[in-house]
This record gives C-alpha cells, sequence and structure tokens, in this order.
C-alpha cells in the first residue's frame, strides 16, 4: 500500500510575517499516511534557528513554543540528517508528500540549497493539498487548514500551529482529494 508523508513546519516570524528568505525553519513535524489518513509512522523535532537565535515574542506566543526548546535543540544540518534516517525506512512505499500549501516545500528547498543539504524528498512528488483540496470541492479560493477541516465536517485536533499536530490535521484531509477508487 502507498504512502504519503504530511510535513509542517513552524518557522521564524513577527507580527506582519517574514519573507521566507528570512525565515528559519524551528520546529519540523511529520506524518506518515495511507492513502485513507491514518499515521503509520511520524517525527517531530525542534530546530535551532542559527541566523536569528531569539524567537520574537509573537513567535513564542503564536506557536506555544519556549525559547528553552530552542536553545535546547540541534541546528538544522543535524535534525535534517536524523529526518533523513527516519525517512529511509519508508521510502521505499512513499507515493508522494504533501503540505497545507506551497510555503513548506520553499522553505525547505530554500534551506537545501543554502544548507547544501541532499535530500530524498527532491525525489518524491510534492502535492499542495490546499489547492488540491480547493480544486476537489470546487471551491473559488483555497481555505486555510482550519475552515478547510470544518467545511469538511471536521474540528482541529491539537495546539494550532505546532508542526506535528499541524501535519495530522492536514493528513486527515489528504483522502478526500483522492478518487474513491485509486
Amino acid at each position: 500500500m502507498p504512502h504519503w508523508l504530511v510535513i509542517d513546519l513552524e518557522a521564524t516570524t513577527d507580527e506582519g510575517g517574514w519573507p521566507v528568505t528570512e525565515m528559519e525553519i524551528i520546529e519540523i513535524g511529520a506524518t506518515l499516511v495511507d492513502r485513507k489518513g491514518q499515521e503509520l509512522d511520524h517525527f517531530q523535532c525542534f530546530v535551532r534557528p542559527l541566523r536569528r537565535p531569539l524567537l520574537t515574542p509573537f513567535c513564542r506566543e503564536l506557536t506555544h513554543i519556549t525559547q528553552a526548546n530552542i536553545d535546547a535543540a540541534q541546528p538544522l544540518t543535524d535534525v535534517w540528517s536524523s529526518f533523513e534516517r527516519w525517512l529511509g525506512q519508508h521510502h521505499a512505499r512513499l507515493e508522494g508528500w504533501a503540505s497545507w500549501g506551497d510555503y513548506d516545500r520553499k522553505q525547505l528547498l530554500q534551506d537545501w540549497q543554502r544548507l547544501q543539504l541532499d535530500s530524498a524528498l527532491s525525489r518524491v512528488p510534492h502535492m499542495n493539498l490546499k489547492q488540491r483540496f480547493a480544486k476537489a470541492r470546487r471551491l473559488e479560493r483555497p481555505l486555510g487548514l482550519n475552515g478547510a477541516l470544518q467545511l469538511a465536517g471536521l474540528q482541529f485536533n491539537g495546539q494550532q500551529h505546532r508542526a506535528l499536530e499541524d501535519a495530522r490535521n492536514t493528513a486527515r484531509l489528504l483522502p478526500l482529494v483522492f478518487p474513491a477508487n485509486p
């Protein structure tokens, strides 16, 4: 049975947002699911930002990630190595990976290039689930994750703006974009 990886990243930011080029990953959450959205495995890890190591008050409030969480974390090069080792055991059955919107894909591409990291994910198709869900539901414009869950008759589980919880909630919408009989 094919598997899908749903990834969500939390990153440094401030009120009003920062350009992706200024943001650094502070948490990676990933859930490996089947096409029905059932979790088979997961990965979660904090990441220590190097360019702006102090989280803004806005970022701490939004994500509920503390400065202590980040100070105790490894930099992205080390965390990504751990992620790749974890992913390696699942890679053969991986059909693709998804994220809610395109931010996560762009952030990863930027960081892989900046840090000269090779990733198995760069050779796996990516699905922008936000766009795919909007198309499947014939919406005029895409919804935020919470709005899409509500439209599907679901409630958000867990703490919003935490990587693993966001990835798990995103994965709940994955089955709704696949044909009933693949």
